[in-house]
C-alpha cells in the first residue's frame, strides 16, 4: 500500500504542496503580518521536511522543536484555523482524497498546542 507522501507525488509533491500552501497563506492579510521577518527558504525547507515525515516519507525533520519555533508569537486558535484550513483546501486543489487529507489534518491537529499561545500552552 502507498503512503500519503507517494499519492502526494513524492519530495516533487512535497515541493508543490509547500509552495502553493504558503502562496495562500502569505496573501491571507491575518496571517502574513506572522512571516514578515520569517526567512521563506528556510521556512519552505524546514515544511518539506516536515511534511515528508509526516505523510509517510524517506525524511526527518531537522528543524527546531515546533513549540520552540512558535513560543510568544501570538498566535491564537483562529490563525492555527486559518492555517489549517489553507492547508487542507491545497490538499483538495492538488486532487488528494478525502483519506489523505484527514490523515494530514489529523497529523496537523497533533501539533496543535505546540503552535498555539494559550493560558494552557506555556511558553
Amino acid at each position: 500500500m502507498s503512503s500519503t507522501y507517494d499519492r502526494i507525488g513524492g519530495a516533487e509533491g512535497i515541493a508543490r504542496l509547500v509552495d502553493e500552501f504558503y502562496a495562500k497563506v502569505l496573501a491571507d492579510p491575518e496571517l502574513a503580518p506572522f512571516f514578515a521577518r520569517t526567512p521563506m527558504d528556510r521556512l519552505r525547507t524546514m515544511q518539506r521536511e516536515l511534511f515528508t515525515a509526516g505523510t509517510g516519507g524517506p525524511v526527518e525533520y531537522s528543524g527546531r522543536p515546533l513549540r520552540d519555533a512558535h513560543a510568544g508569537r501570538g498566535i491564537g486558535e483562529r490563525q492555527f484555523s486559518l492555517f489549517a484550513h489553507h492547508m487542507m483546501t491545497t490538499l483538495q486543489d492538488l486532487g488528494l482524497d478525502h483519506h489523505d487529507i484527514n490523515a494530514v489534518a489529523d497529523r496537523l491537529a497533533l501539533y496543535r498546542d505546540d503552535v498555539v499561545d494559550s493560558p494552557g500552552n506555556p511558553d
